[in-house]
């Protein structure tokens, strides 16, 4: 059966099966990360559908970020990916089973689950891709707003002089997770567009800090020199 074909059967299931209200994770997101997927995966011999599918499922259970229990989440995940496959997608091959719910499973950075195929390094790479540039600042802001916390800490925006704390300032992910994603991706096409995205959110922090100060026609000059430093030293 046609990848399209697939695609086009998991999006109708979620669409008439799958009540969520985390717009940031929604089949809009699937679709997103199977369009990076496919930019990374060009030039391998990955499985196409197996990709796909851990594509479209990977956050088939997603906890709230502050969920005592977020890092199980893509361990339940690959269980429901699973038993969906099996009770609706009876044609899926069995033989993939397994290598699905490894790529569902490893998505997950809370998780810490390193992965050990090319499909699940492709899936992992393209959804921290979707974490990072415009749309992953949107998603930041979004998220934090749905959990009541500030924006920034308006004194000290970057956490010169305080410990980063991305559960209190949403402006403290970036650098608490964001701007280190590049340093993790499996993947070769991964890293080089994680780069190119994440100097995005530096220009946008320096952006942020110049207006703090009252400068809304330029940025931050050092800001951006201390980020592109620490990343010619790491």
């Amino acid at each position: 059966m046609p990848i399209a074909l697939w695609q086009a059967r998991f999006e109708e299931y979620l669409h008439h099966n799958w009540l969520q209200d985390d717009k940031a994770h929604d089949v809009a997101h699937f679709r997103r990360v199977w369009k990076t997927a496919q930019q990374i995966m060009e030039t391998t011999e990955a499985d196409r559908l197996v990709v796909l599918t851990a594509c479209y499922f990977h956050d088939i259970v997603n906890l709230p970020k502050n969920h005592p229990e977020r890092h199980l989440a893509s361990t339940q995940a690959a269980q429901e990916t699973l038993r969906i496959l099996d009770a609706h997608f009876p044609d899926f091959p069995h033989p993939l089973y397994d290598a699905v719910a490894h790529a569902v499973r490893a998505h997950s950075f809370s998780a810490a689950i390193t992965p050990q195929t090319l499909e699940a390094k492709v899936v992992q790479d393209a959804d921290r891709l979707e974490s990072l540039g415009a749309i992953g600042l949107a998603r930041v802001f979004y998220t934090s707003g749905a959990l009541g916390r500030p924006l920034f800490d308006s004194e000290d925006p970057l956490a010169h002089g305080r410990e980063l704390d991305d559960a209190t300032y949403a402006l403290d992910h970036f650098q608490k997770k964001l701007l280190k994603l590049p340093e993790t991706m499996q993947t070769e096409a991964g890293r080089k567009l994680a780069h190119y995205n994440a100097d995005f959110l530096v220009h946008y922090m320096a952006k942020l800090c110049a207006e703090l100060k009252g400068d809304y026609y330029g940025i931050e000059s050092k800001v951006v020199e201390q980020f592109t430093s620490n990343k010619r030293s790491s």
